[in-house]
């Protein structure tokens, strides 16, 4: 018997030393097939050297970096597969779903990260054919993955990628085995990327290397200014206690956690006041016609305004529309956004009906302090006992209305006494879960933090779905002064809910004896796109998923003139994002502008004004502008031909000052450059003058020419930081990059065959810092990824190619800029030295891409390592020069004007320079009001 268990054991071990070492041959064999035949295609002549030659010449790359170990149990894995990021980015329908959909749409620890999930062999063989089950299926894997994760770390999640690694691994040192997608995890260790084809060998790696660190729970001592009264044991109340920054919020959460478990937080049952089983259902009709029989009792409606960023002539191209005489308006800007409360003030100053609130909040998506600034304008308009009104509106800058301001007050008269409010008309139980209101929130720290579970209240029926909404005086003044048991109560409960403005109104109105009232259409349309707007974009100040509306383009303009149900008001809108569209919905409802209106076309958004200071800026936008300023001035020197002595038009720039103020400037919905308000000392009077400099980006994307006849596929490619997912665009507009930002490349498609690309990033020394390969199926439109470089990156113009068949596509420059700047004071050698000498040891990454160097024909120079050595020991006017020559190689200083008077002869006023952001702009400017009481 012993004899037989014995050699049974010795033939298992042998037939497993036989399946690993049958793996790493396979592994072997597949790494050179990867490169050899990555897609269909003709092997075609490139520079001298056939395609199969160059493709032989990396795959001996890679195979000489092998190093295998001995087969068995517990051997060291040091296997290095093809160093490339094999991706696949899933088809994407434009789908527009409609205004009945709540706007969670998943728990918090179950996030879409399938872009991260390890894809098999068989998907990654039938791009463009996989079926919706087995992605499905592997959607679940990942996200049962991440379940894992989430369990054993504190740390949230960064944004997903669109592309799909394919069975990409870690190599030992700081990478989690279980979950190998770790690298998109914020404060996660760097790992190695190495893309499998193998998912078996994966898979039985995974489990040959029990020594590997795993990745444990961080311990962090918490401390209070008062101990907690009860012992903390949920794992969501540690998770947030680890990562609350305050002392103040960790003692708020250990209060309001102990007074849950406690059971002195949330109320057991509510009464319930509404005579009706179920919810209300009252039918309204729209008649197109209805303003023609316009009421001779017109409701009047309070605006409410809810508005923050720096968007101010969008703010006012929507007052512009939206007013009337006879309404009111009440505007709440958040505390962050100073430059746009200053407009507003101003912006109120002109108009008796218009109030700006003497309180300000700084509300986040999501958080209880939503509703608390609601309930608290709320409780002013009501003290206002010199404005009259019957209907509360709340609207936001991305808002505009497509119907008439007559129209609307003929429908809402017609229907004085009922709330307008959208409830999610889907099974209560799942939009409850959907929604985590069954979860105990609370917020501090501008974050919204689980912190458990909780029951819903007996006796009443939860409600919710868009916090957009249209109620009635009469209601509104019942949930502000009503002290009855549902009103308290429901107050208490959205007090630790989340998103409680797309609750708490339903909810109180579908249970109080105003239930008959309701009618489920909050009287807008929202551009709702799932499959772009769903990317857990809020996870960074919610332990929540979140969605969010896409915003409109001309395309969508019929959607506006539907009369199926009636609608006011659409969102989103955004000017930097696409102003035609409502220059199209301006002149659908008001009538064009007269022929010749200047600006019709053009967007200028601030992005810097002086009295915010320049703590508002970052190192690198502070380093930026100011060299835009001293290219605007040497672009004022050269602007006079001939006489060498004529300093008329030659300008010094003021010793620490900084700019004035900033704009984006865009034309026919392109960004056109930066506009930089700044001052100068005239040479030649010695007078301080101000002017404005339009920066405008050189092109830095060339397509290979002539395009490939078997590839013509990538249409644009751009690297950027803070890219949005959503509306497919960098919202660094511009590409301010340096020594410390997070790039991302991303490239736009056109549809064809499935192809598979090579991404080669290469440093201002020639250093191949990364590269990875995309599989591209056949309706992708976009992909993008942000390689996980050691930083500080480099300073200097790098360049990334784009190669199918390792022969050229395409190639961009960007440019990492050096900071003159460090802490908003100019930088000293010490520090410019640890920012701006690169890497440690000159490596991006663990691995080394040095053998592709004669590859891709990419000559290694010392001498350019050391002339990088010895930029990055520059400061003062040297750094100064080096950063003016390197931005001025991917910007131009197209024009200056002058604000003010000058002594340049050829400066032309700002006031009549078209592209600057003093020129006229009609159709954002708020003039007295007309006869009629309207601007517009």
């Amino acid at each position: 018997m012993v004899g037989g268990w014995c050699a049974r054991r010795l033939a298992r071990r042998s037939r497993s030393a036989l399946v690993a070492a049958l793996t790493v041959l396979l592994v072997q064999t597949l790494v050179v097939w990867n490169f050899s035949s990555l897609d269909s295609g003709e092997e075609r002549d490139n520079g001298g050297s056939s395609v199969r030659e160059k493709r032989e010449r990396v795959a001996d790359y890679f195979q000489r970096r092998q190093h295998l170990p001995p087969p068995g149990r517990g051997a060291p894995r040091h296997i290095q597969q093809p160093d490339g990021y094999y991706s696949h980015r899933p088809k994407e329908k434009s789908r527009v779903d409609s205004n009945n959909e709540n706007s969670v749409p998943k728990d918090f620890e179950n996030i879409d990260n399938s872009n991260f999930g390890a894809r098999s062999q068989s998907h990654r063989q039938s791009v463009g054919a996989s079926n919706s089950k087995q992605r499905d299926g592997l959607q679940e894997k990942a996200h049962a993955q991440q379940q894992a994760w989430q369990d054993n770390s504190p740390s949230l999640s960064r944004s997903s990628n669109e592309v799909l690694p394919v069975g990409h691994q870690s190599l030992a040192g700081g990478s989690n085995a279980s979950y190998p997608a770790a690298q998109g995890i914020a404060g996660g260790p760097r790992q190695n990327y190495h893309a499998s084809q193998i998912q078996l060998a994966q898979s039985q790696h995974r489990h040959q290397h029990p020594q590997r660190r795993q990745v444990t729970p961080t311990t962090l001592e918490v401390t209070y200014d008062q101990p907690p009264k009860c012992e903390i044991s949920g794992k969501e109340a540690i998770s947030a206690l680890s990562r609350a920054k305050s002392k103040d919020c960790r003692q708020q959460i250990a209060e309001v956690y102990c007074r849950h478990k406690e059971g002195q937080l949330m109320p057991e049952k509510v009464t319930r006041y509404c005579p009706l089983e179920g919810k209300a259902n009252v039918n309204v009709q729209w008649d197109e016609d209805s303003v023609e029989r316009f009421p001779s009792n017109p409701v009047r409606i309070v605006f409410v305004l809810v508005i923050h960023g720096r968007a101010s002539r969008q703010f006012q191209r929507l007052f512009k529309a939206i007013y009337h005489t006879s309404h009111f308006y009440y505007i709440h800007v958040d505390q962050r956004s100073n430059y746009l409360y200053r407009q507003t003030q101003a912006l109120a100053s002109q108009y008796p009906n218009v109030r700006v609130t003497p309180w300000r909040m700084a509300t986040i998506w999501g958080g209880a302090s939503l509703l608390t600034m609601y309930l608290h304008s709320m409780a002013d308009l009501l003290a206002m006992r010199d404005w009259s009104w019957d209907f509360f509106i709340n609207l936001s800058a991305a808002d505009y209305p497509i119907r008439s301001n007559e129209q609307l007050v003929a429908f809402l008269s017609k229907y004085r006494h009922m709330n307008f409010i959208k409830s999610h008309g889907r099974d209560n139980a799942r939009f409850i879960r959907k929604q985590g209101l069954d979860r105990l929130f609370y917020e501090c720290d501008t974050h919204m933090w689980r912190l458990g579970d909780r029951k819903i209240p007996e006796g009443i029926s939860v409600d919710g779905g868009s916090d957009w909404f249209l109620l009635n005086r009469m209601f509104i003044e019942y949930v502000i002064n009503s002290k009855d048991d549902l009103v308290i109560n429901m107050k208490r409960f959205y007090t630790y809910t989340l998103l409680p403005a797309e609750s708490f109104f339903h909810t109180v109105l579908e249970n109080s004896a105003f239930c008959e009232s309701m009618v489920d259409n909050n009287l807008r349309i929202t551009n709702w796109n799932r499959k772009l707007g769903c990317k857990c974009q809020y996870k960074h100040i919610v332990d929540w998923c979140g969605c969010s509306p896409n915003d409109f383009k001309p395309a969508d303009f019929h959607r506006f003139q539907q009369t199926v149900r009636p609608t006011f008001f659409a969102r989103k809108f955004e000017a930097s994002v696409n102003q035609e569209i409502v220059n199209q919905l301006d002149a659908y409802l008001f009538g064009p502008f007269p022929q010749g209106t200047p600006a019709l076309s053009s967007y200028w958004e601030n992005v810097y004004d002086d009295p915010d200071g320049v703590a508002s800026l970052s190192d690198t936008q502070l380093t930026y502008y100011h060299s835009f300023s001293r290219l605007g001035l040497a672009r004022a020197a050269a602007s006079l031909q001939g006489n060498p002595n004529d300093l008329s038009c030659r300008y010094f720039p003021i010793p620490m000052g900084h700019p004035v103020s900033v704009h984006l400037y865009f034309h026919s919905d392109q960004f056109q450059g930066y506009l930089v308000k700044h001052h100068a000392t005239n040479l030649a009077t010695s007078k301080l003058e101000t002017m404005e400099t339009w920066l405008a980006p050189r092109q830095n994307f060339k397509l290979s020419s002539p395009p490939s006849s078997t590839f013509n596929r990538l249409q644009f490619a751009e690297i950027g930081t803070e890219w949005d997912a959503k509306e497919r665009m960098f919202r660094n507009v511009g590409g301010l990059m340096g020594p410390m930002d997070e790039t991302v490349a991303m490239q736009k498609w056109n549809k064809g065959p499935n192809v598979t690309v090579t991404v080669v990033w290469i440093d201002p020394t020639n250093v191949i810092a990364a590269t990875y390969d995309i599989l591209i199926d056949a309706s992708a439109e976009f992909t993008h990824y942000r390689p996980p470089l050691h930083q500080p990156l480099r300073p200097g113009v790098w360049n990334v190619r784009i190669l199918h068949h390792w022969s050229p596509v395409a190639e961009i420059r960007f440019l990492i800029v050096p900071l003159a700047y460090n802490k908003h004071q100019p930088i000293r050698q010490e520090d410019a030295l640890k920012l701006h000498n690169g890497p440690a040891r000159n490596s991006y990454m663990e691995q080394s891409f040095h053998g592709l160097n004669p590859v891709l024909n990419i000559p290694v120079s010392l001498a350019y390592v050391e002339q990088a050595k010895r930029n990055a020991a520059l400061a003062g006017s040297e750094l100064e020069r080096w950063l003016d020559s390197l931005v001025g190689e991917l910007w131009e200083a197209t024009d200056v004007c002058a604000i003010g008077p000058t002594a340049c002869p050829v400066m032309q006023a700002c006031a009549k320079s078209p592209w600057s952001s003093l020129s006229p702009d009609p159709k954002s400017h708020l003039g007295p009001p007309r006869a009629d009481g309207r601007i517009r």
